[in-house]
């Protein structure tokens, strides 16, 4: 009896893996998240981050309706806005429980275009609105992928996040 139990319970086991395994794509690329891409019209979270440098997004709360990251003591918030002839690309960078705004820090974002062309773009400091922002001047229809890197001082924070331009009218 309890062979055909040890048997069960590794049949199983190995089911799961092998299910675990074919679920994951292996294109993705370097900037790619195993995170389905949200629609700039929607508001739907899909970040992730390296493990080694964060904490998971669960739990996060969106304040801006953007996607959302923790990355050690910090909060990093992406919203993209799709403009007529380009994206915005509006980063929150706040510290701690209180998300209190970062404004002296260096920021990036290593931009993957849906032609796999890489940008990197500075994003600087908007004082009035409490962000981070560039522009992403290709208007090209599909899937963006984002790494952002802030430097605080002598500290880093990253975060990966997607976003889906689709056609060129607005929604």
């Amino acid at each position: 009896m309890k062979l055909l139990t040890s048997g069960i319970i590794a049949l199983a086991s190995a089911g799961l893996l092998l299910l675990g395994a074919c679920s994951k794509e292996s294109k993705t690329s370097d900037l790619a998240s195993n995170n389905a891409a949200a629609p700039i019209a929607e508001t739907v979270p899909s970040a992730t981050t390296s493990p080694a440098k964060a904490e998971s997004s669960k739990g996060s709360k969106s304040n801006k309706g953007g996607q959302v990251v923790e990355s050690g003591k910090y909060h990093l918030e992406f919203v993209p806005e799709k403009g007529s002839n380009e994206t915005h690309l509006d980063l929150y960078l706040q510290k701690g429980d209180t998300h209190e705004a970062i404004s002296n820090a260096k920021v990036t974002a290593d931009v993957q275009l849906p032609d796999g062309k890489l940008k990197t773009l500075p994003l600087s400091y908007d004082a009035s609105g409490k962000h981070y922002a560039a522009v992403v001047k290709e208007k090209v229809t599909g899937q963006y992928q984002v790494k952002i890197t802030a430097t605080i001082g002598s500290e880093k924070a990253d975060g990966r996040f997607n976003f889906v331009r689709v056609g060129d009218s607005l929604p």
